[in-house]
């Protein structure tokens, strides 16, 4: 057995739009962000990574920096091969003289057709992989917070990503009423792009978008404990001279009002579709947020105010996907009727 567990590798990917992180013997080895430059000239990977995010918007015609994931599905199908064979390289960085076979788990979106479904497939077959397990983000976001999946009882998970919002409730082992809305943090880092060009005549990238974001992001105009501003450099639409703007938190909140309420209204409507006797065990247990949405400051008290049922926020709530799908990795057998 020992021989044949060196000839094959067991893996956890949680694929993310923003993030991709791998599990490989329960340790996290691999987190970077889902960005790959490659040399148009060669079609050859250049940089990977936290590497590639940092070449983000600062390429020459030669190089393009490439996110194989929108919206929690692949987009450009090279590109996410490449990513996915040089993110498995990362975990051993040592040359052997053979490839291991891979035996993977990899979480996609509740709303994925069978098309999207069988793109990953192929993706990740192409990038070693021999057995390859899907098993939806929901449920492994719900096994990685701690839940009992399998009991008869109605648990809520709401798992806001980079691409999606996936919303579930889970019971015995399965997800009786799902929603998945391309409304996630992609969404909220255009809406601040937008409000800066808008309202203080501003021109900034992607990446100063989430650095506001994750700086100054919230849900609510009125926080307990309110972040400082943060500085904005760039350049002003009109003159093309260099500005610096404080962005405040009720600014940004003001700003994600619209898609927030976007995510308020799917929840809303996948408890509408909730038999009578889950809603009554949701209702006693709360809800449960996961995913880098749910470390928008202000926003489990956002969705209590308007919904009226307790949020929880999920340990980590990044990585939660993460070790549920390490989890569902380390016990394929036990949980093969979660897995596609």
């Amino acid at each position: 057995m020992g021989f044949f567990t060196f000839l094959t590798q067991e893996i956890a990917i949680d694929l993310g739009t923003a993030n991709t992180i791998i599990i490989y013997n329960g340790k996290v080895v691999v987190d970077e962000p889902s960005v790959v430059t490659i040399d148009m000239k060669t079609e050859k990977l250049v940089a990977i990574g936290e590497k590639a995010r940092q070449m983000q918007g600062k390429t020459h015609a030669n190089l393009k920096t490439i996110r194989p994931l929108q919206d929690g599905v692949i987009a450009d199908f090279n590109a996410a091969e490449q990513m996915i064979r040089g993110m498995i390289k990362m975990i051993n960085p040592k040359k052997r003289f053979f490839s291991p076979a891979l035996k993977m788990v990899i979480c996609i979106p509740s709303g994925s057709t069978e098309v999207e479904i069988r793109a990953v497939r192929d993706s990740s077959e192409h990038a070693g992989g021999r057995d390859v397990y899907m098993i939806y983000e929901p449920m492994a976001a719900a096994i990685g917070i701690g839940l009992d999946v399998e009991a008869p009882e109605g648990n809520m998970v709401v798992d806001i990503g980079g691409g999606t919002t996936e919303i579930a409730v889970i019971s015995l082992g399965g997800i009786v009423t799902n929603k998945s809305i391309r409304i996630a943090g992609d969404d909220l880092t255009a809406d601040i792009m937008e409000y800066m060009r808008h309202q203080h005549n501003i021109k900034i990238g992607e990446r100063t978008a989430e650095d506001i974001k994750i700086n100054v992001g919230a849900a609510l105009s009125e926080l307990d404990e309110p972040p400082t501003d943060y500085i904005v450099r760039g350049p002003n639409q009109m003159t093309a001279l260099p500005i610096e703007i404080p962005v405040s938190y009720q600014e940004i909140a003001h700003c994600l009002d619209k898609s927030i309420s976007k995510i308020e209204t799917a929840i809303l409507s996948a408890l509408e579709q909730t038999p009578p006797e889950l809603y009554a065990d949701i209702v006693t247990r709360g809800i449960w947020l996961a995913g880098g949405g749910a470390l928008l400051r202000g926003l489990d008290k956002r969705l209590f105010d308007k919904i009226n049922i307790p949020f929880h926020i999920a340990e980590d709530p990044l990585r939660a996907v993460a070790r549920g799908t390490g989890v569902a990795l380390k016990n394929v057998d036990k949980f093969s009727f979660l897995l596609r």
